[in-house]
């Protein structure tokens, strides 16, 4: 069995944290491949080894004093190394490192860097190899992904390596430029290194418990969900619920590896298992429930509007035009509503209203603003019977006036429209119809 095991930033802060990492990779010898994040916060007053990077290159770019970040940065490694008792000396890399700042290799250069430094910990900490993803992880001149000659290279590499450690969040560009991915990169890495090896599960260690049923900071203490397919993962993270990187997803989708969500701190915890497909009930009708603010609505009417061939494509190509994209579209015989983010089309409001006139000459053209969207998401509502009914049941209950429901085909999600000062009432009554009832 294969397993490839990513680490966050929290779960590498320190040598304490160092230590418990340890531990959870040599209790199971499937764990074969890690990748690290660079070292995080250690309390919430402490700067992440990355912010760290980021000014002390920005500093030694531009001519500015730079020594005494720099300096700071040394000293959180020392002091991993050091608490972890490792025969390292990590001076040659920090020279370079120096060399290279001064000499303005990049902002995604220095960002890289924190993995890099951690990964060398990492190695020598384990006793496993050490393969730089620079030279294993590649994007294109554009800096995407480069997802074939990245799956071939790790391929070939990893195939006669037994253990190894693979930094996270950053690859290269063909030229050799360090290229980095998005905050929260290193789950992709840990993805792409699933995939290339063909690896039983990809376990994804953070400071969390899991994928939780909704916002902590909306629902006090909410429950774990245990098993979530990825398409509901998707329609989550998609409303803003955020554990991985979204572009993690898909290279061990495709090979059908599960993500196992862990939490360093309390190992024992089963956390949630992410998978393409299972027969095994879910705890609640419900997976989850995400959303996000700052929408607004455009309702158009026009009498008979149904019969008139081609009038939503006429509408939806005026937002098109305006480089606006629709979030959800309900419709009704004489009428269509567009839910749109409210930031893009507040500086097009007017010319879009002009460009429906002109385009389908509808009765009437309707905005109301300050909008959210809930998303309850789960694979059980399609054979439970009533789900809906009990939404609004919930909503009616907490007062809260529901503007816009849109159910999908696949009868995997509801989205639920109420106004921005009705969203966390909102979240918190579902929860509980939903959760709490069922406990």
């Amino acid at each position: 069995m294969k397993k490839v095991v990513k680490f966050g930033g929290s779960s590498l802060a320190s040598a304490r944290q160092f230590k418990k990492v340890g531990e959870i990779i040599r209790s199971d010898k499937s764990r074969r491949y890690v990748v690290p994040s660079a070292p995080g916060k250690r309390s919430d007053k402490d700067e992440k080894v990355t912010d760290l990077l980021y000014q002390c290159y920005d500093a030694a770019s531009t001519g500015a004093s730079y020594k005494k970040i720099l300096d700071k940065i040394k000293k959180r490694y020392e002091e991993i190394i050091d608490g972890l008792d490792l025969n390292l000396n990590l001076d040659h890399e920090f020279s370079r490192i120096e060399e290279n700042f001064v000499a303005r290799a990049g902002r995604d250069y220095a960002a890289s860097r924190g993995e890099y430094l951690n990964g060398l910990v990492m190695a020598q900490y384990l006793g496993y190899e050490f393969i730089d993803a620079a030279e294993v992880v590649f994007f294109d001149d554009n800096g995407v992904l480069d997802g074939k000659a990245t799956d071939r290279e790790l391929s070939e590499r990893l195939e006669h390596v037994e253990r190894a450690v693979i930094p996270g969040f950053y690859g290269a560009k063909q030229d050799g430029t360090v290229k980095t991915f998005s905050r929260g990169g290193s789950d992709v890495t840990g993805s792409l290194v699933a995939k290339a090896i063909h690896a039983d599960m990809y376990e994804n260690w953070t400071d969390v418990s899991g994928f939780l049923v909704t916002d902590p900071r909306l629902v006090e203490n909410p429950e774990v969900i245990e098993v979530i397919t990825y398409r509901e993962l998707r329609e989550l993270a998609y409303m803003g619920a955020s554990v991985l990187h979204e572009d993690a997803i898909f290279p061990v989708r495709k090979e059908g590896i599960p993500i196992n969500i862990r939490n360093t701190n309390r190992p024992n915890d089963k956390g949630t298992l992410i998978v393409e497909s299972t027969c095994r009930k879910p705890r609640f009708t419900i997976t989850g429930i995400a959303g996000k603010k700052g929408f607004c609505s455009i309702n158009v009417e026009k009498a008979m509007m149904n019969s008139e061939v081609g009038f939503g494509r006429k509408v939806l190509q005026v937002f098109e035009n305006y480089g606006i994209s629709f979030e959800h579209m309900p419709s009704g015989i004489d009428t269509m509503t567009i839910f749109v983010h409210q930031s893009e089309f507040e500086e097009y409001e007017q010319s879009v209203i002009a460009g429906i006139h002109r385009a389908v000459e509808p009765d009437y053209v309707e905005l109301e603003s300050d909008l959210a969207l809930i998303a309850v998401v789960g694979r059980g509502m399609k054979a439970t019977r009533g789900t809906a009914g009990r939404i609004f049941s919930a909503l009616a209950h907490a007062r809260v006036n529901v503007k816009m429901i849109d159910q999908g085909s696949s009868e995997l999600n509801i989205i639920i429209g109420v106004k921005n000062a009705d969203f966390e009432t909102a979240i918190k009554a579902i929860y509980d119809i939903f959760v709490t009832a069922e406990l």
